[in-house]
């Protein structure tokens, strides 16, 4: 295939071991391709750890005081009961606020409702979407193999992809993703971004170039051997879910009885306990098991943007919809360059980097098929 394939050494080296590049130069911009690798190379090193005592160089992350940050297991029983704390905090049905909606709903008010306002703040800019699937696209299920998506869904993204660029980012393995939303015209960006992948055809945006973009390929292995040993752990937890991401592993508890949530987290802390290269962090009703890179969903919105050409364009305008903590990276990044807007996709108040909200994945449909309307009477078509 051709194409650009860029793979990198993980914490263990602290540095690149190689990088490929493959098909034809001529089919894809040189300028452009050093870029990509001269971003990748800057941010895929591996994240520091901060600890109480500097003295041990293997130690993890201390437990953040917020909820919604990074959850670090490595440093023994006694967290055990903050990071239940913590999974029983995030979930949907406990999670409480000091803001009331109304107010909350002020700070980040409905897309549909200021949809008028964001053309206008797009006004003579580049459009680039970008898509969490889960709970964004999808409804958020009980069986995460059956996150289907409805069909009106697939039909309204299909036409997104032909007026705008388009990407699905995921923590999802990306060929599960891809059997889910089955269009070949988007870029998928799964496993939290660290499995990415251009278009295969059917996109003006393509120009016959196909991107494959992997930072943290060294880790494979030991992610295959965490989702067996978790596996084998959690066999009789009731409702235990382990999903292989191929560059991260998921323990789904949405289905787990919140009585053996302590249970599930001894289980999972006794894999992660020898595997300091790994941290894990939590989504709804889901604990995440990645790398510690440099490497999230916003850094692979800003991947995707110095590919496409937008890196230091003043003219673009990134749009990203998701409903989950990990999304808040590719909102953070947003805010910081002052470029597009994030928009979180919840009933209920939390605190995150979106500028605006939507409810659920109905709205989010409903939102994007007024893009594609409004994009179509701009083009006459």
């Amino acid at each position: 295939m051709g194409g650009v394939l860029v793979n990198a050494r993980g914490p263990r080296g602290g540095c690149w071991e190689r990088f490929f590049l493959r098909g034809c130069w001529e089919r894809y911009n040189a300028k452009i391709n050093l870029k990509i690798v001269r971003f990748i190379e800057e941010n895929t090193k591996p994240e520091k750890i901060e600890t109480g005592d500097k003295s041990k160089t293997d130690a993890t992350l201390t437990v953040k005081t917020k909820v919604l940050q990074d959850l670090i297991i490595n440093n023994g029983g006694g967290l055990i009961n903050s990071w239940v704390d913590s999974m029983r905090a995030c979930s949907p049905t406990h999670l409480k606020s000091s803001m009331k909606q109304s107010s909350w709903l002020t700070e980040h008010p409905s897309a549909l409702d200021m949809f008028d306002e964001i053309l206008n703040v797009s006004e003579g800019k580049k459009i680039v979407m970008f898509l969490d699937y889960d709970g964004t696209l999808s409804p958020i299920v009980d069986d995460p193999d059956r996150a289907f998506m409805s069909k009106e869904m697939r039909r309204t993204v299909r036409k997104l992809a032909k007026c705008f660029p388009t990407a699905i980012v995921s923590g999802r393995c990306r060929e599960k993703v891809y059997n889910f939303v089955k269009l070949t015209e988007l870029y998928y960006a799964g496993s939290h971004g660290m499995d990415i992948k251009g278009p295969e055809q059917g996109s003006k945006y393509k120009d016959d170039k196909s991107l494959l973009c992997q930072p943290a390929t060294e880790f494979l292995p030991m992610i295959d051997e965490v989702y067996q040993k978790l596996v084998d752990k959690t066999n009789f937890t009731p409702g235990a879910n382990i999903e292989n991401n191929k560059f991260c592993v998921s323990v789904h508890f949405r289905r787990v009885d919140e009585k053996n949530w302590s249970d599930l987290a001894n289980q999972v802390r006794s894999v992660m306990k020898d595997y300091p290269e790994l941290r894990l962090t939590q989504g709804r009703k889901v604990l995440e098991i990645r790398p510690i890179i440099k490497w999230d969903k916003g850094k692979a919105v800003e991947f995707l943007l110095e590919s496409l050409g937008y890196a230091n364009c003043t003219d673009v305008f990134p749009l990203y919809i998701g409903d989950d903590r990990t999304d808040e990276d590719a909102f953070k990044i947003l805010r910081e360059r002052r470029q597009g807007l994030g928009i979180l996709v919840s009933k209920i108040p939390k605190e995150t980097n979106a500028l605006y909200s939507l409810q659920e994945p109905d709205e989010v449909m409903n939102f994007l098929q007024r893009l594609v309307e409004w994009k179509q009477l701009r083009s006459g078509a």
